[in-house]
């Protein structure tokens, strides 16, 4: 039995968007989360890329399970999504990097470096033309980023790059803090999705998004 996707027919028709392809990087907090709600939605054509493995301290902000720990997060994460849209997500158990294809019409970018980041973005999605939009997140513990963007787009891409930092600064900032929570990510992860169903819907959205916990707060800006 497939998921039904009669309740949200209004917002988003997987018989209308079809196979377009989307493009998961990487399958930690929020990407494993994101490619779930995709699924859920009905898109069928799912790439997740990813070259590690769970572990145990995982579970606490991820869509594993127990029986998961020791896995290929792809593996793992193809029998999530199996159990719970009975659909079959395509793999690659590899690092995105320069010379690796990403071909999917919507490509989320959630890698855990900003280094990764940049690399795929100026080597692999700007002016990569089968690419219609970019989202990528980044997370802190209380606080979260979406970026969306056109990456042939060179305003929107440059604008985007400009708002990547040195890992060096991660260590004490939102993309790389080393605690993190697993309702933030879910946070982030409702925004991101939201952002996808704008873009298919041809509505407009805001460029950036910045959503806190402490005191509640959405920020949003165009590029």
């Amino acid at each position: 039995m497939s998921v039904d996707p009669l309740r949200h027919l209004s917002v988003f028709s997987p018989e209308a968007f079809g196979n377009q392809r989307v493009d998961v990087i990487g399958a930690g907090a929020t990407g494993s989360a994101i490619v779930l709600e995709l699924a859920k939605l009905g898109v069928k054509n799912l790439h997740v890329w990813d070259f590690d493995t769970v572990e145990s301290h995982n579970l606490a902000n991820q869509a594993f399970g127990l029986r998961h720990v020791g896995m290929k997060k792809v593996d793992a994460l193809a029998e999530v999504v199996k159990d719970f849209a009975d659909l079959d997500i395509v793999k690659h158990d590899q690092r995105v990097e320069a010379g690796v294809k990403v071909s999917g019409k919507h490509v989320f970018l959630l890698t855990d470096t900003m280094a990764s980041r940049k690399e795929i973005g100026a080597k692999c999605l700007r002016l990569n033309i089968q690419t219609k939009a970019v989202y990528e997140t980044r997370m802190g513990v209380e606080t979260g980023y979406v970026y969306t963007f056109n990456p042939n787009s060179p305003a929107q891409y440059d604008a985007w790059a400009d708002t990547l930092f040195d890992d060096a600064q991660a260590a004490t900032s939102a993309c790389g803090a080393s605690i993190t929570i697993g309702a933030t990510a879910k946070m982030i992860t409702a925004f991101a999705v939201w952002q996808f169903l704008k873009v298919v819907a041809g509505d407009d959205f805001p460029n950036e998004i910045l959503v806190s916990t402490t005191p509640h707060l959405i920020q949003t800006r165009d590029f």
